[in-house]
């Protein structure tokens, strides 16, 4: 458990740094940087509990028990927090990812990310390709069309007119 903890929060944490620049909030890496934590204190705890149950130790097994319920606990804790503060996450995130496609004139390293967003999450936009009629790179460029990187992997020619909805 503890090995797979591990991996997911550095999963977590190598991902995060590809979209960086969407999350102003240098605290979003934490909850990675806490079950990495974790599962370096349940690798001791399982040590603890393999030895108590070795020597078979009364005092060894209780303290395993009681550390097993405060971890119990510290995640019910870490789930109903996630799932309380969930919408605002998710409002900071569509505000700064708004931010962002405002800042987009193809060249800039944002303008890079939010290509590579868009590319691996198959997405237009932050809700949808509507999004970028109020951007300045939008009304710049004149011809009413999104970024290329909106265009779906399957349709050849895409030039990302508005006028072509079905190929973005």
């Amino acid at each position: 458990a503890a090995a797979g903890l591990s991996y997911v929060g550095a999963y977590v944490i190598n991902t995060y740094k590809s979209y960086d620049n969407f999350l102003q909030d240098k605290y979003a890496v934490l909850p990675a940087v806490i079950i990495i934590c974790v599962a370096v204190v349940m690798f001791i705890i399982g040590l603890i509990g393999c030895c108590a149950t070795f020597r078979e130790s009364r005092v060894g097994l209780g303290l395993f028990l009681a550390i097993i319920l405060v971890i119990f606990i510290a995640e019910v804790s870490a789930f109903v927090m996630g799932f309380v503060y969930r919408e605002k996450v998710k409002t900071d995130v569509q505000g700064t990812m708004r931010s962002v496609f405002e800042k987009y004139d193809g060249k800039n390293p944002e303008s890079t990310v939010v290509d590579y967003l868009q590319e691996q999450l198959h997405c237009c936009g932050v809700k949808n390709y509507s999004d970028w009629t109020t951007t300045q790179w939008f009304n710049s460029t004149g011809n009413n069309s999104v970024p290329l990187s909106c265009c779906r992997r399957d349709t050849k020619n895409c030039t990302g007119r508005l006028d072509q909805p079905q190929e973005l």
